[in-house]
């Protein structure tokens, strides 16, 4: 739902694919998001073509895809902490009205005559930076409107949906720019919010209850940084995400250019990124037999050559009737690599920090796009739409390689809450103030002779998982003067955090500390301390 990314077209069988469309508030958000979509690639046909049609350069042309994806490079950390500590029902309310004026007000300056290059492109960043700081938000509310055993089928619903305005919308752009100028495109924009922000508001979403105290904005933002940094599974889908969105960007940045090339009617251009919305359809429906067949990392990276090849081939065709087809293998491949990238991302990021998780993923991707597409235009600029395409998609088909060294994991662990730690007392000196700190925990371990080795291996492997959890500083010491007796220690900010730290161990870190339980010979002891300061005189 208003989401490119979040084709996760798996459902657990075919029977069931259809089975969340019995919740009534799902049922209805898609389809006023199929509106609010294809509303969306009106807008951004529209734009695109006004770009063109006001006589700007290919930098130019360029550029509106980078000011429409530059926000979600800047918002991202913001975005995605607001999507975990703000009712995410509200956050989405504020945002689809903000877009809804931004999309009337591009209309109103539109039929005025007043547009100019510049202030399109700042109206499209407006309009790009509502959507930016809601996309967290609306990605981390699907578990909440539908059961867990529904997610892969309600994702699917979601990628079908996507894809079908991703086809309808652009052709149906390139015929009302036709027919009624851009302008009625920004219009149509305008009045497919209202059936989002109409289902969104009579939507009554759970209270969330918490127990630990509530984040602020910095703090999550750091938590959701260093959850990243301490997770090499998230990493590696990063780095391969980025780099093949830097590459590829050039066949969105360019395409405009290449349509009016061969078709100087806006209709062509609709018929191209329509052609693109169909294939990723089908790009969609067949996935799932593929990966029956293979494993994820091949499908990944033969969508990315295949892709890289579309690119390619772009260079060296001058006729709608060719470019048509190949932008339909195009679609498939996208929708290959995108889908199974954003499944990926989603499976990797345990509930309380999925939103900012997601958040870090749209920041890689719409940076490395708008990177790109500056990129890719200002090379065009200077040697030719053809040699930009030639370099891009070789440089898409180069990713390929990256699966060498950087493979994607293969399946997902069971990240559901694991809160097995017992809460420590407090003592009446320490008092109610939870912002109290750095505390200190340690835990020492009574370790079996001819185990230590093992123990210190899968001690190492935890400590990743105490900074990923909170801790600022994780080590491990040997005592000197009893055998067999670690002392593991770790330093988190305030006591706030240490007690938040409890909520986020996970089930998958449940066979972690098995291990290294069994390398003990009795109980660990615990103890936790808080740094003191002198008393002013």
């Amino acid at each position: 739902m208003r989401d490119d990314n979040s084709e996760k077209v798996k459902p657990a069988a075919s029977s069931n694919l259809w089975r969340p469309l019995r919740v009534p508030v799902f049922r209805n958000l898609l389809i006023a998001d199929v509106i609010s979509d294809a509303g969306a690639f009106m807008q951004n046909v529209g734009a695109a073509w006004l770009m063109v049609s006001l006589g700007a350069g290919p930098i130019y042309v360029a550029l509106t895809q980078t000011a429409a994806s530059l926000p979600y490079f800047l918002l991202a950390l913001p975005a995605g902490s607001a999507g975990d500590i703000i009712d995410r029902r509200k956050l989405i309310l504020f945002t689809e009205s903000w877009m809804m004026g931004i999309a009337l007000i591009l209309a109103i300056l539109t039929i005025a005559g007043v547009m100019s290059p510049w202030l399109l492109l700042v109206l499209t960043f407006a309009l790009s930076a509502g959507d930016a700081f809601e996309t967290p938000a609306w990605r981390a509310i699907l578990p909440e409107l539908v059961a867990k055993e529904d997610l892969a089928s309600a994702s699917a619903l979601n990628g079908i949906e996507f894809n079908l305005a991703r086809a309808v919308g652009p052709a149906l752009a390139g015929m009302i720019i036709s027919a009624a100028g851009v302008a009625t495109a920004f219009v149509a924009n305008f009045i497919s919010f209202f059936g989002v922000l109409v289902v969104v508001a009579r939507w009554k979403r759970p209270v969330r209850k918490r127990s630990a105290p509530p984040e602020s904005f910095s703090g999550a933002t750091v938590a959701a940084i260093r959850y990243v940094r301490h997770s090499p599974a998230i990493l590696t889908v990063l780095l391969r995400t980025g780099t093949v969105m830097f590459f590829s960007s050039a066949l969105f940045a360019l395409l405009p250019t290449v349509s009016r090339s061969v078709n100087r009617s806006a209709t062509g251009y609709g018929l191209l990124l329509g052609c693109f919305g169909a294939g990723a359809i089908v790009g969609a429906l067949v996935m799932q037999p593929a990966r029956a067949r293979w494993s994820m990392d091949p499908i990944v990276s033969t969508g990315v050559v295949i892709l890289g090849l579309v690119i390619v081939a772009m260079s060296g065709l001058h006729s709608l009737t060719t470019l048509a087809p190949v932008m339909l293998i195009g679609g498939a491949a996208w929708v290959i690599f995108i889908s199974l990238i954003n499944a990926l991302v989603q499976n990797l990021a345990p509930d309380w920090v999925r939103a900012r998780v997601l958040a870090i993923f749209i920041l890689v991707y719409q940076g490395s796009y708008a990177l790109g597409t500056a990129a890719w235009g200002a090379v065009a600029q200077r040697s030719g739409v053809q040699t930009a395409l030639v370099y891009a998609g070789i440089g898409t088909i180069a990713t390929a390689a990256l699966a060498l060294v950087a493979q994607l994991p293969q399946s997902s662990a069971d990240l559901s809450p694991w809160n097995h730690w017992r809460m420590p007392v407090v003592i009446e000196e320490v008092g109610a103030d939870l912002q109290q700190g750095p505390v200190l925990v340690t835990i020492e371990y009574a370790v079996i002779p001819k185990r230590t080795a093992e123990f210190v291996d899968a001690m190492h492997e935890y400590g990743r998982v105490r900074r990923r959890d909170g801790a600022y500083w994780w080590g491990i010491f040997l005592d000197t003067e009893v055998a067999d007796r670690y002392l593991e220690t770790f330093l988190v900010n305030s006591w706030a955090e240490h007690l938040r730290q409890h909520e986020r161990q996970t089930q998958a870190d449940r066979e972690l500390e098995g291990r290294i339980y069994s390398y003990l010979a009795g109980g660990p002891t615990v103890r936790h301390l808080i740094y003191t300061y002198a008393e002013e005189t």
